[in-house]
């Protein structure tokens, strides 16, 4: 009895891994910023929702990403909801991706996460500059989008483990 209740915990536990990756890295506001340099940064839950949501959707629920989303702008004192739709956003173009590819290829993934983080970083701007008057650099964003991309394949191939990890059924 009490090892089936530990194999239920220990399973709930495993399968729940990028939720708990999620919330984390939007509670916790950990950027690459305060280690090397002030402009160098990425958006690690940008490459974490599309894998997920493009790979095994169940593990990340669209209601969790919503919610991430608002943590994020009450953390970060930006506009409530920018965050939830750039998630959404992810999340629909990944999958859009899911449905109509038919042979999965990391190069066509990389390709439409270039896509899909031009366009959130695009909407972004639009928001904060020409509705509420925000000023900022768009170098900024242009070099974080640059910086997102080139770790993407990084990210990608420690998920794609981390995946086999969580699938796996032997313990």
């Amino acid at each position: 009895m009490i090892k089936n209740n530990t194999l239920q915990i220990l399973s709930f536990f495993k399968f729940n891994i990028p939720v708990f990756i999620l919330f984390f890295s939007v509670l916790n506001e950990f950027d690459l910023n305060y280690f090397i340099s002030t402009k160098f940064s990425f958006n690690f839950i940008f490459i974490l929702i599309f894998y997920w949501h493009l790979k095994s959707p169940s593990q990340l629920p669209v209601t969790l990403i919503f919610f991430a989303g608002l943590f994020n702008d009450v953390l970060n004192n930006s506009l409530i909801g920018l965050s939830s739709l750039n998630y959404l956003l992810i999340c629909v173009a990944s999958s859009y991706i899911r449905h109509v590819t038919i042979r999965p290829n990391f190069i066509k993934d990389w390709i439409v996460f270039l896509i899909t983080i031009l366009l959130i970083n695009s909407i972004d701007y639009f928001i904060l500059f020409f509705i509420f008057s925000i000023n900022f650099t768009i170098f900024n964003y242009f070099f974080n989008l640059l910086v997102t991309f080139i770790f993407f394949p990084i990210f990608y191939l420690l998920f794609a483990n981390l995946l086999k990890f969580i699938n796996r059924q032997n313990d």
